[in-house]
């Protein structure tokens, strides 16, 4: 029999450096071809705030690997990562269309087009896993469309949900080394916690994409 060779995870820190590094090389990308701005739009206010370059670049660069990561570890259960980010693509859907933004417009929509199809035939009990290959790239999706139409700020609304879930395991992490040993929840990301409590899979997909389409539906009154 042949030997299987096994491919070993990419270190914690080398994968943040490569993220950030792919983040940066992408804003600057879009910067020289005239596609990004540093303006940032203020929810509820209707004001933009304009930022030096270098800083909204940085600023930019870490919102990407953030929400990147966020996404990724939401993607835990069943449907749960497609369904909350089905109200989070019809968002940008929005967004882009009402400012004219067409071509935005098209790509949010054929993402939102492709998650619905994903979820009808992935839907608990899935039968095809996202991964990572699909989780890292939605986060790329929603923090994209968020720098592109200036939007970052929004991104603590439209993914609550998101937040909560990388949240939770930063705190775990944290009050676990600082109490050597003690936890806050059951068990992180959050959805595992909510599972532990006697949720089923479905209750939570339910209930944490209801939470994100109410919060879109907020956020699109803030614009």
């Amino acid at each position: 029999l042949e030997e299987t060779k096994v491919i070993a995870p990419i270190p914690k820190v080398q994968k943040f450096v490569l993220q950030l590094a792919a983040a940066v090389a992408f804003l600057t990308l879009m910067r020289f071809e005239h596609l990004l701005t540093p303006n940032v739009y203020i929810p509820f206010l209707n004001v933009h705030i304009h930022l030096n370059w270098v800083v909204y670049l940085i600023f930019a660069a870490f919102v990407i690997v953030g929400t990147v990561n966020a996404v990724n570890i939401t993607d835990g259960i069943d449907g749960l990562v497609g369904s909350v980010s089905v109200p989070v693509a019809l968002f940008f859907v929005c967004c882009a269309f009402w400012w004219g933004y067409t071509q935005l417009g098209i790509f949010a929509a054929a993402m939102l087009g492709g998650l619905v199809a994903f979820l009808f035939y992935n839907f608990h009990p899935a039968k095809v896993f996202m991964g990572d290959t699909g989780s890292l790239a939605l986060g790329g999706f929603v923090s994209g469309m968020a720098c592109f139409l200036r939007l970052p700020l929004f991104l603590p609304l439209v993914g609550f949900i998101y937040m909560m879930e990388i949240l939770s395991v930063i705190l775990q992490v944290s009050f676990f080394k600082l109490t050597k040993g003690k936890r806050i929840f059951k068990m992180t990301p959050i959805h595992h916690h909510f599972e532990l409590m006697g949720w089923s899979e479905t209750q939570i997909v339910t209930v944490f994409a209801t939470i994100t389409a109410i919060l879109c539906l907020i956020a699109l009154m803030g614009l």
